[in-house]
């Protein structure tokens, strides 16, 4: 399932961070670019007119053991699954990835809590001569898998990366995810990643799919 981009959040004033807003947690998952320091970003903004935090883990490209990847699945509260369509080798991640966040989740679930809704996202759609991937195959995958789909270019359109987030945290919040007991779960491994708020000065050039890669929506 593809989707079109005209909803969007409207930018919020500075002063708006200071109200109280929801938080949702979400996990960036896939291979990427590797040898990033670990952050979590925090991104303020208006979502179906409510104000949002968005706390976004990019784990993409990272090499890490059984417990790592299992600590970061706990504490996210939805996800996304982010291949590139020029490396066949990040497409064929997305059924290991899915399990994972599928079996993990199960061993925290309580009677009637849904698991956390997860995203399928093509990146680099703009690298057309060096496709490996085709729109076809991703629909496919995230149509057997139950799964929104986007094929986007986080380089060239932060308001196709912003549709994403918005729609991931609707899907969040009425599938009863952002539970007490889901947003307790943590970790000292959590606590031990520095929380980083965006800023202005973000390059749009930069390859990361998270909101820390594309335009601030935060107005002076």
């Amino acid at each position: 399932m593809t989707s079109n981009f005209q909803r969007l959040p409207r930018p919020l004033k500075k002063a708006q961070q200071l109200a109280s807003c929801r938080t949702v947690r979400i996990a960036v998952l896939g291979q990427g670019a590797v040898g990033k320091t670990e952050t979590i970003y925090r991104h303020v903004f208006s979502v179906d007119g409510e104000c949002v935090q968005f706390e976004v883990l990019d784990t993409a490209g990272q090499e890490e053991d059984t417990i790592l990847i299992e600590e970061k699945i706990k504490w996210a509260e939805g996800f996304i699954i982010a291949y590139s369509v020029t490396d066949r080798c990040s497409f064929d991640e997305i059924l290991r990835l899915r399990f994972l966040i599928s079996h993990i989740h199960s061993g925290l679930k309580r009677h009637g809590d849904a698991l956390p809704p997860v995203v399928i996202v093509a990146n680099k759609k703009d690298l057309q001569y060096d496709r490996m991937v085709t729109t076809e195959e991703g629909s496919s995958i995230a149509q057997a898998l139950k799964c929104p789909f986007f094929e986007i270019s986080a380089r060239d359109s932060y308001e196709e990366t912003v549709a994403v987030f918005s729609l991931l945290y609707r899907e969040v919040a009425s599938s009863g995810a952002l539970s007490a007991f889901r947003r307790k779960v943590s970790s000292k491994l959590m606590d031990k990643i520095p929380r980083i708020h965006s800023t202005a000065t973000a390059s749009l050039s930069m390859r990361s799919f998270s909101l820390s890669s594309v335009k601030d929506f935060l107005t002076d």
